[in-house]
């Protein structure tokens, strides 16, 4: 494991994804399977990805939400529109990624999307 990576990955997946949710999905992977996983998330996707300089966190927090809803990965959708709006995406920002995303993937993917991008906005709103 690259160590300087893997805290970089870190602090980035913290400061965008809450510290309370990354520390949950920690917790509850500390065996011989899901570990190696969430080592592999933090230090590859989150300190050699996301700690890129070429997007900034909001462009990446947007691309994500598309990808997320056009592949129907609702639970990982649920975090990263927290993490978008950390990232200063707006909820009108929000509402034109899932059209795009209705116009290219079809509505099923964008209602989904938009339930659950309401679901999670309400919570947040309730702190």
């Amino acid at each position: 494991m690259d160590q300087k990576l893997y805290d970089k990955g870190m602090e980035l997946r913290r400061a965008v994804m809450g510290r309370a949710y990354v520390d949950r999905a920690l917790a509850a992977n500390q065996d011989d399977i899901g570990k190696p996983i969430q080592d592999f998330i933090t230090e590859h996707g989150w300190g050699a990805v996301w700690g890129r300089e070429g997007l900034s966190r909001k462009t990446r927090s947007m691309l994500n939400l598309a990808m997320l809803a056009i592949l129907n990965r609702h639970h990982e959708l649920r975090g990263h529109v927290r993490g978008a709006i950390n990232n200063g995406v707006t909820r009108e920002e929000i509402r034109e990624i899932f059209l795009h995303v209705g116009l290219y993937a079809g509505a099923p993917a964008m209602l989904d999307s938009v339930r659950i991008a309401k679901e999670v906005l309400a919570e947040m709103e309730k702190g």
